[in-house]
């Protein structure tokens, strides 16, 4: 099985000055950005649209899952069949999936999941098994997080 490749897209030193203004803090105002990057503020507007209509980055607010009554998340590795990408295709529209990636290994797929309690994480696992293609399941409960981050910077 091969799957599709991905290449960079060809993007500018001033669009990346843009993208790590916004990791910095992603309620900078374009004016602000602008001055930093020497552009006008329509600008920055319009190179940000273009950034999130290429999928090149989206803006987000990143939320605490305990402060919002989410008090558990795990980490979910699946063996599926020859079907890879089909079946991270359809685990990922599971709602409580916020991460869902095709990797190399002991498992072809992860996921991670936000549930509200045990009982619903079990829910979700079982889901996840019903799903056409899934050979198999091993789950890590978060105990403990310590370091998230989203300030990768572009280079």
């Amino acid at each position: 099985m091969t799957l599709p490749s991905h290449s960079a897209q060809a993007i500018d030193e001033i669009s990346k000055e843009i993208i790590e203004q916004l990791q910095e803090d992603g309620r900078r105002s374009y004016a602000a950005i602008g001055k930093a990057v020497g552009l006008s503020e329509a600008a920055v507007r319009q190179r940000v649209q273009k950034l999130v209509e290429s999928r090149v980055m989206q803006i987000v607010a990143v939320t605490n899952p305990l402060e919002l009554g989410f008090t558990r998340q795990a980490m979910i590795s699946i063996v599926a069949n020859d079907d890879i990408s089909g079946t991270a295709d359809r685990i990922a529209e599971l709602p409580e999936v916020d991460y869902c990636l095709v990797t190399t290994g002991s498992a072809d797929i992860l996921a991670e999941v936000i549930c509200s309690s045990d009982e619903d994480l079990l829910r979700v696992i079982g889901a996840i098994r019903g799903i056409d293609g899934v050979l198999s399941t091993n789950t890590f409960t978060y105990l403990s997080l310590k370091k998230q981050e989203y300030n990768w910077g572009t280079r």
